[in-house]
């Protein structure tokens, strides 16, 4: 099967019924892709399909139809916003982190949604155990360069 994941042509050895997800983690080695649930509930395992964020657990592999970024991918791009998750507590275990990672680079591309209580919604497909998601919200407005609570 061929896929364009974070920049690169590769054929990985795979059904086309599996998983993105395992595809990423068991057949290229792409392990800060997390599985939580296995059921699309968590966003551990969210990555990024033509610019999308989605749940890679859910989605299969044959049927992506755009280039793949993962967070090994968003390296660069992400280090303003690993580094405000880090500044404002927005990880604690750190499971969930990369999926929050993903998604927020989205939400930071297209511009955040004004009010952290949209900001919140926005991310509700992310689950996080640990933190109560202040320090998330937080970090996610830092990297925007709005405090929270501003629109």
């Amino acid at each position: 099967m061929l896929l364009r994941v974070n920049g690169n042509e590769t054929v990985a050895a795979a059904d086309a019924a599996d998983s993105l997800l395992t595809v990423l983690r068991e057949r290229l080695g792409l392990t800060g892709t997390k599985e939580g649930c296995g059921r699309g509930e968590c966003g551990a395992c969210t990555v990024l399909v033509s610019g999308r964020p989605v749940l890679s657990c859910l989605l299969r592999a044959g049927m992506v139809d755009g280039p793949v970024e993962t967070i090994e991918g968003l390296v660069e791009e992400s280090a303003p916003l690993r580094r405000a998750f880090a500044d404002h507590g927005g990880f604690q275990c750190g499971y969930c982190t990369p999926g929050q990672i993903v998604r927020g680079v989205a939400l930071l591309r297209e511009g955040l949604p004004p009010g952290d209580d949209r900001l919140r919604a926005a991310m509700s497909g992310n689950i996080c155990r640990c933190t109560g998601y202040t320090g998330i919200v937080a970090a996610l407005r830092a990297a925007s360069g709005r405090p929270s609570g501003q629109s």
